[in-house]
């Protein structure tokens, strides 16, 4: 009887051993793709502030002055004001839509001859 439970108890250890070693490589490998996210996300965020100095550069308001005045010829470009806005009570908004008849009622009752 103790030889069989000797071996169950082996049986038992070799296949908590397996499971751990299994547990090992699986927690090592999420661990590696964690690690590469995380170098992912790192890299997006710089290549996000270079695009948003970038940004911020190309639309400095002397920039795009000195565009509009180099190029006033060809596009005819002019500052905004405020008369050049029309009014709200100016917009022509579209008619309200003509909903269809879905359920149609009869209001007009007529008798029969066998209800008299």
């Amino acid at each position: 009887m103790r030889t069989v439970l000797y071996i169950l108890t082996t049986m038992a250890v070799i296949g908590l051993a397996f499971w751990a070693y299994r547990e090992n490589y699986a927690t090592q490998a999420a661990l590696a793709d964690t690690r590469d996210l995380r170098q992912d996300i790192r890299a997006a965020h710089e290549r996000l502030a270079v695009l948003r100095a970038e940004w911020a550069y190309l639309n400095r308001p002397d920039r795009l002055r000195d565009l509009v005045e180099i190029n006033f010829n060809r596009l005819e470009l002019l500052e905004m004001r405020s008369e050049q806005f029309g009014l709200v009570r100016q917009v022509a908004y579209p008619p309200d839509p003509i909903l269809p008849i879905t359920n149609p009622v009869d209001v007009i009752h007529i008798e029969d001859e066998s209800s008299r």
